[in-house]
């Protein structure tokens, strides 16, 4: 077929190499970005190559289709929302192509993370230095985009200074490199008929017109100001001698950085690179009584040659108090400030560090100036970091329909106008009753500033509309920059001719006709933009709907809003490197259909959306939903919170009450039954298990080996055993050990070991005949079976579970739904909830006693061991690493680590699905695998998840043993 007949999406995808969707799922979970805006694609494309992307700018020209260019889609102003056909290049053109150590150059696709890249390169102590908050996910090709800045451009400039060279497809096909050009050499590109020597041509004749040049020189911000992105750079421009400067270089890929994809696809990217900055670096962190104050201080502090000026107010503080990772970074808070700066000095010597940091401090103290200036060293930079960084994200924790939105928070003005600015807008905002969030790069000159709007009123809408128009207005008294850093896209594009003047607007809509002449790319961005105040996430005024669930989403006034909380800044797409689980199928697949986002996304779609008397009946949901591994790692790690496992849950209980629950999720979900039959005769149903026929009747992947019943289960053990544990010396205290499904039929040894270990140790330990933990059944979305559970096991318990007789659990995922899930699902939540505060996994509480001296190391053996430790999900994301990192140190010479891992990938039931073993095990090979592989065979591989340990025998033949076995052993 030729590619000019190609006239509809069938055709297209036939010849292209890469992939094209257009069904429903992919055009609603590309319908936003992380801005406000949404818009239903046409379709999404994921080129391979150069070719694709051809074929791809010939269909949309003949078809006058926008073509909408994507990478991770963290963009903040709605440059990723479009009616068109979306363009995502984060799956495919993601090399580093070529690296100059000489000359401190490097040659990426677009589709490269900024981290990405920096860890290539840290060996050669070099670094690309703007630094996003969002680094760790976010594309270079987005940042070149965007011209993005962050936390370093105080010292190593914008995106637009690094960029050196730029390989691009015009929207005629034609290949082009845009780089330095001396005079002549620009001359003779204008010589020709082609789309390029028209694009210089026409570059040329409006540069080189003097009245347009003083017109850009009066009327665009100020040159002083480094974060500037106004529609196009052409001020950029006028710094070469063609046009009247002193540069005897000019580079279009100055006018291209910033352009939001409008004029050029860009395939290569070629950036000049820095040296790593000085080691020797200390924060300080100033606090400060009122944000005026702190502007004020930044003024004074800007003088003493610092490399980063972060700010944090008030409601950024108080949101990290409910976020269960943010909430360890608080440690450096000292009482209720109103805002704090980071304020950091780097040198190559400690003491001239300090000395730095000192004279920082006492001047302003000098100027009386805040009231306390904690210095961070070492880690406590990068924990006080993480904590700035997660600021974007953490505003999506605002309980109701009221957030913080996103539409003057890039505004940039000179250092020096900085308390003078925030003073007139603190009162502009007042005016409009608001009290706004102020964060981010104050030593800058930028604030990213967010008015609280509820954006699916009508009259918070005209305000949205209203607050933009005034700070925007502000903004040019000062001549500042409208769009510092997050670029114009949908909600500041409307206001460039006001910040830019009439003609200047006009200058650049004849220099995007010479680019794009059929305006395919990036359709009403820059150029002719949609409204600002259209295209919102939420139909205005509109009649919530009323949605029923078996769980408790009050905490969220309900799931849509859960959902909702997600805001998009595609934390779940970050690389595994930055630690953490979040999100282990989006890491193994990476497919944006397999983020946490897109699960929010869309579930807050349809749930919005659909006329189905059940809202949760759509196939797109089930699909959407299928890889996620109810690892929990959300939960925690997502700066919002939001917790996609409990979404998951709710989804398949309400799913099957219209479609039914599969033969193979009622075994799971019932599998306690089973095993109680079982178990009568375990060497038989083991056999039968195990059989090639058996797991192709279950849909149980052939590769997978089935968990054996142990011979007798632990009740029965204990039954005949249980005088052994009654006369306990020297009691110190007293525990129900809650004996979980998988250690009562599975992990019996590991039930022994706890209960001679707590014993031993001088506890009285209570085994009660209680009921299973109901975590099968929560994971497989069977919520009535484990409400049942539920309220049995909280009916149970109420009367016997207090501080002084907790409840202590040795399978994480088990004890934990009590800290949990029942708090979702148990009928009596006063009960739940006190229940909840007194249970414990095993390692907590054996640390809570240590730190009383109940527990001492001469209990333990003196022989030294080497421990490697890996943590399971839900013990990560709803408890922590710490107790069993600090519990297995307590004999005197063990030393422990902890593996930097995520998922291990088994997940239940998951890692046994025929469909899903193949993404088990990749989620495993991630991180956790090749660990595992490389470690010693005399070190001592650790794993408190039953799941864990059946996953890293499976996929490396290694053993690993639950920490109180360790304990046990150690025991003298």
């Amino acid at each position: 077929m030729e590619i000019s007949a190609v006239q509809n999406f069938k055709e297209l995808s036939s010849v292209l190499e890469g992939d094209l969707f257009n069904d429903l799922l992919h055009r609603t979970i590309y319908a936003t970005d992380a801005s406000v805006y949404r818009k239903l694609p046409l379709g999404v494309a994921y080129p391979k190559n150069n070719q694709d992307l051809k074929i791809l700018f010939d269909f949309a020209s003949n078809n006058k289709i926008p073509l909408i260019p994507r990478a991770a889609g963290t963009s903040l102003a709605g440059q990723c929302v479009g009616d068109g056909l979306v363009v995502d290049i984060s799956k495919h053109f993601t090399k580093i192509i070529g690296f100059d150590e000489k000359s401190k150059t490097v040659t990426i696709q677009p589709g490269v993370i900024r981290d990405e890249l920096n860890n290539f390169l840290a060996p050669y102590n070099l670094f690309f230095g703007p630094n996003t908050s969002t680094s760790n996910r976010c594309m270079i090709g987005g940042m070149v985009g965007n011209n993005s800045s962050g936390t370093t451009s105080i010292k190593y400039g914008v995106t637009r200074d690094k960029v050196i060279e730029l390989k691009t497809i015009l929207s005629d096909g034609s290949e082009v490199v845009f780089n330095d050009l001396k005079s002549e050499d620009f001359l003779l590109k204008m010589i020709g008929d082609s789309l390029e020597s028209n694009i210089y041509k026409t570059i040329y004749n409006e540069l080189s017109n003097v009245e347009n040049q003083l017109e850009i020189k009066r009327e665009y911000p100020k040159s002083s100001i480094h974060r500037r992105n106004n529609g196009y750079a052409v001020d950029e421009l006028l710094k070469s001698k063609l046009f009247g400067g002193n540069d005897s270089f000019i580079n279009l890929s100055k006018l291209l950085t910033g352009s939001e994809g409008t004029l050029a696809f860009t395939t290569e990217i070629k950036l000049q690179l820095d040296e790593l900055p000085p080691s020797k670096n200390i924060v300080v962190a100033g606090h400060f009584n009122s944000i005026q104050e702190s502007m004020e201080a930044v003024v004074i502090a800007m003088k003493h040659d610092l490399y980063t000026c972060e700010l944090m107010d008030k409601t950024i503080l108080d949101c990290t108090k409910n976020n269960r990772e943010q909430v360890k970074n608080r440690f450096f808070v000292e009482g209720d400030p109103k805002a704090i700066l980071m304020f950091e000095i780097c040198t190559d010597d400690e003491d001239e560090s300090n000395m730095l940091a000192n004279a920082l401090i006492a001047d302003l103290k000098t100027n009386k100036l805040g009231y306390a200036f904690p210095k961070l060293t070492g880690t406590e930079i990068h924990r006080a970091l993480e904590l700035r960084k997660a600021g974007l994200g953490l505003l999506g924790n605002i309980i109701g329909d009221n957030k913080a939105v996103a539409c003057i928070e890039d505004t940039a003005v000179e250092v020096k106008d900085l308390p003078n600015y925030i003073s007139e807008f603190s009162h502009m905002m007042k005016e409009f009753g608001q009290e706004a969030v102020y964060y981010a790069h104050a030593g800058a000159g930028e604030l990213h500033l967010r008015p609280i709007l509820n954006l699916k009123k009508q009259e918070d809408v005209v305000l949205f509309r209203e607050i933009t128009n005034k700070t925007a207005q502000l903004v040019k008294k000062y001549g500042g920059s409208f769009s510092g850093e997050h670029g114009d896209g949908i909600v500041r594009a409307e206001f460039i001719p006001k910040m830019i003047g009439e003609k200047n607007y006009a200058l650049l809509k004849r220099i995007k006709q010479s680019f794009d002449p059929n305006n395919i790319f990036n359709r009403g961005k820059i150029i002719d933009p949609f409204p600002m105040d259209k295209n919102l996430r939420y139909e205005i005024d509109r009649e919530e709907p009323a949605i029923e669930t078996i769980q408790d989403f009050s905490d969220s006034l309900g799931i849509l809003r859960a959902a909702e909380k997600c805001n998009g800044s595609g934390d779940c797409r970050k690389l595994p490197e930055s630690g953490g689980t979040m999100c282990p199928s989006y890491r193994a697949t990476k497919n944006e259909k397999d983020t946490t986002r897109a699960r929010a996304n869309a579930l807050r779609e349809f749930l919005t959306n659909s006329e189905k008397k059940n809202k949760f009946n759509h196939k797109e949901l089930h699909n959407v939903f299928d890889l996620c591994i109810s690892c929990k790692a959300c939960a925690s790690e997502c700066p919002s919170n939001v917790d996609v496992a409990t979404l998951k849950a709710e989804f398949l209980h309400q799913y099957y009450k219209e479609n039914g629950v599969p033969f193979r999720s009622k075994i799971f979900a019932n599998s306690v039954k089973l095993n109680k039959i079982g178990s009568l005769v375990p060497g038989l149903t083991n056999y039968i298990l195990n059989a090639n026929i058996t797991k192709k009747v279950l849909g149980i992947s052939p590769k997978r080996s089935i968990p054996k019943l142990s011979n007798s289960t632990f009740q029965k053990w204990h039954k005949k055993n249980k005088k052994r544990f009654t006369d306990v010396q020297n009691i110190k205290g007293e525990v129900f050990l809650f004996i979980d499904e998988f250690v009562n039929y599975y992990d019996v040894g590991v039930g022994k070991d706890s209960i001679e270990l707590l014993t031993k140790l001088g506890y009285k330990v209570n085994i009660t005949n209680h009921e299973e933990s109901g975590r099968s059944a929560i994971s497989k979305g069977v919520l009535n079976k484990a409400k049942k559970l539920a309220d049995i096991n909280v009916n149970f318990f109420k009367d016997h579970i207090t501080e002084d007789k907790p409840l202590v659990g040795i399978e994480p995922s088990a004890i934990l739904t009590f800290r949990d899930e029942y708090l979702r699902l148990a009928t009596d939540k006063a009960s739940a909830e006190k229940i909840a505060k007194n249970t414990f996994t095993i390692e907590e509480f054996l640390l809570r006693e240590f730190k009383k001296n109940n527990i001492l190391p001469n209990q333990f053996t003196k022989e030294s061991r080497v421990l490697k430790i890996h943590g399971h999900c839900h013990q990560k994301a709803l408890s922590s690493m710490e107790p069993t990192f600090k519990v297995l140190s307590v004999p005197e010479n063990y030393k422990v680590t902890i593996i930097n891992s995520g998922c291990c990938g088994m997940a239940g039931s998951f890692g046994y699905e025929k469909e899903h073993f193949d993404i088990s095990m990749k989620i495993g090979e991630d991180t956790l695998f090749p660990k595992i592989r490389n470690i010693n065979k005399d070190i001592v591989i650790v794993a408190a998840g039953t799941s864990c340990r059946h996953q890293i025998m499976d996929g490396t033949r290694k053993n690993s043993k639950h920490p109180v076995s360790i304990l046990r052993e150690a025991l003298v």
